[in-house]
């Protein structure tokens, strides 16, 4: 998808506040709410945005620990039927597919020590063909953020 500088523009004030209404931005940009909602909409369709949600808290919402976990798994050719039941579990929120010495790396989070124990211990370790995982804690996001929005 080819951007232009009024497509950047608007995406960058949406990375700011993902609610601002299109009329603030129009105004912002000197250009007309038709155009902004006519530039969403395509790049919403074109797949570029692919979302616009709100992003919890988690410590607010009483998940207190986080850890990485990567997934050995008894054959690779498993995953999919694997990736099925991680996302049975709730406090799975993010799987990838990753190259070394693991197929899958995961997220989790928990509200405590002993969730994140029975977590990992109760239902991730007992998914068929889940050989092995291997787990670092999580202490905070130093930073993240989306990929630059250049000109």
């Amino acid at each position: 998808m080819q951007l232009d500088s009024f497509d950047i523009k608007i995406l960058k004030e949406l990375e700011k506040d993902g609610r601002k209404p299109y009329s603030e931005i129009a105004k912002k940009l000197e250009i007309s709410n038709t155009m902004v909602h006519q530039r969403v909409n395509r790049m919403r369709e074109g797949g570029l945005i692919k979302k616009m949600a709100i992003e919890l808290d988690e410590r607010k919402m009483g998940f207190e620990w986080s850890a990485f976990t990567g997934l050995v798994l008894k054959e690779d050719s498993n995953s999919e039927s694997i990736i099925e039941e991680l996302k049975k579990i709730p406090e799975v929120v993010e799987c990838y597919y990753i190259t070394g010495q693991y197929t899958l790396y995961i997220r989790i989070v928990a509200r405590n020590n002993e969730h994140m124990r029975k977590v990992l211990y109760e239902k991730v370790d007992h998914i068929p063909g889940v050989l092995k995982t291997e787990s670092l804690i999580d202490f905070g996001t130093a930073f993240k953020r989306n990929v630059p929005i250049e000109e």
